[in-house]
Formats: structure tokens, C-alpha cells, sequence
């Protein structure tokens, strides 16, 4: 049975039988993976076995697997832990931020479809989540996330009419069309999220700077800020998907 070597981060834990994990890994060069880690939680006289004694979520490592195609479930036979995100796990509302983070990405990515970018998105905003540019990063986050899967909403023209929407007073955002409507589109929308004018108009100054990878220049973001922007992407992602975000309570 052929072996894989690739760094993974863990984005979902099923507790199986007492000693085993079934895990959901984002891997870098092989995309999401469903492995089980047999043995997990057995101990050896010598102490925590090969891997640590379990798996936590976040958590970054080099693992090992079995290369099966036909197989839905790959067994893991290594895991060599890398980051264990102390500082994030010292603070509720990052680690929270971080379940979220690792929910879009299980939502809005097929299984075994590689997407390096997003793993190193990834890997960078856990760490940047325990720092005080935790809100500006997180929303970052979830714009590039979105980038990469196609499904970035359009903030800059009414989806139904076309034409330009202003920064200006409160702009409404329709999740059925995937973008912003205008003033006198609004009212045929049933479903619609009004936010400020000016938050969007600071998400499309953000969407700028990703685009030309300036990261380092994002604009601080309170959580009064955040809020309504992660709100706003929230309905957008659950409309895509068709279900609501776990996470999404924990956060908004």
C-alpha cells in the first residue's frame, strides 16, 4: 500500500471507538482528506503513542497516509505535530475565529482537491489570530477563501440592475443574488442584510490591497467593524451551501 507524506492542517475531529480518531485534514498538496487514526488515544508504558496521545482541532502537522484513490477513508500512520497554536487556544474569540475558519474552508472545498493557496492561507491568519490584527485578518481570510472557490459577491454594481453602488448610508446586500442592490432594486429582494456604506466601501479597499498582496497595509478593524462584515459573509457562504454555518453562532 503506497505511502504519502504532506503537511496537513486538522479541520474537523469524530471521536471513534475509544482509542481512535476519524479526522478531516486539510493537506497542501492533496487538498482535504478523511483519515482514521487508529489507536490514537493508546498509550504505551513509555508513554503517549505515535500520535501524542490524539489530534486536536487546528493543530499542524506532517502526516503520513495511505494513498488510495478508491478509498473515502485513508489511514494515517504518522503525524509528526508542528503548531499547536498555544497563544490562539490562550484566547476565546480567536479560537472561535479559527472553528470558523477551518468550517468555510470543509464547506466550500470537494474533498482531495488540492489548494495549496488556502493552506497557506490558512496556516498564516491561525497564527495572526492571536495577535491584536485579529479582526482585519480573519476578514481577510474569508475574502481570499472566497476568491479561491469562485464565489467572492459582488459588492461594486447592483446585481440587478447593474449599476453602481455607492459607499454611502446603508447598502443592502442580497444573498439569493450573490451581491449588493441598489436603492431601487432593494425592495424586490424578500431576503436582504443591510450594512454601513462605509464598511463595505473599507471591504473593497481590503479586496485592493489582497489583490495586489499587500496584507500588510489592511486597515484595523474593531469588533464593531467585523461584525456586521462577518455577518454579511456569513449569509452569503449559508446561501451557497444551502445550510447554516455551526460556527457561525460563536463569532457574530
Amino acid at each position: 500500500m503506497p505511502l504519502v507524506a504532506d503537511r496537513c492542517i486538522c479541520l474537523r475531529t469524530v471521536e471513534y471507538s475509544e482509542t481512535s480518531q476519524v479526522l478531516l485534514l486539510l493537506s497542501r498538496e492533496h487538498g482535504l482528506l478523511r483519515v482514521i487514526a487508529k489507536g490514537a488515544h493508546r498509550t504505551t508504558r513509555a508513554g503517549a503513542g505515535r500520535f501524542g496521545g490524539g489530534i486536536d482541532l487546528l493543530e499542524e502537522g506532517d502526516a503520513v497516509f495511505s494513498d488510495r484513490p478508491e478509498k473515502d477513508l485513508l489511514t494515517l500512520t504518522e503525524w509528526r505535530l508542528r503548531e499547536g497554536h498555544l497563544p490562539l487556544r490562550r484566547s476565546l474569540r480567536g479560537l472561535y475565529l479559527g472553528f470558523h475558519a477551518a468550517e468555510l474552508v470543509c464547506s466550500l472545498f470537494e474533498e482531495r482537491d488540492p489548494q495549496p493557496a488556502v493552506f497557506d492561507m490558512l496556516r498564516i491568519t491561525l497564527a495572526e489570530l492571536a495577535t491584536p490584527r485579529v479582526e482585519q485578518a480573519f476578514v481577510a481570510f474569508q475574502l481570499l477563501v472566497l476568491r479561491e472557490a469562485g464565489l467572492l459577491p459582488q459588492l461594486q454594481t447592483c446585481r440587478s440592475c447593474g449599476q453602481p453602488v455607492a459607499s454611502q448610508g446603508r447598502v443592502s446586500f442580497a444573498p439569493a443574488l450573490g451581491g449588493v442592490v441598489c436603492r431601487t432594486c432593494e425592495g424586490a429582494q424578500a431576503q436582504r442584510f443591510v450594512i454601513d456604506g462605509r464598511l463595505l466601501g473599507a471591504v473593497r479597499y481590503m479586496l485592493t490591497l489582497l489583490a495586489g498582496g499587500l496584507t500588510s497595509r489592511l486597515p484595523s478593524l474593531s469588533r464593531a467593524q467585523s461584525d456586521p462584515i462577518n455577518r454579511l459573509l456569513a449569509e452569503h457562504v449559508q446561501y451557497v451551501i444551502g445550510r447554516p454555518l455551526r460556527t457561525a453562532r460563536f463569532v457574530l
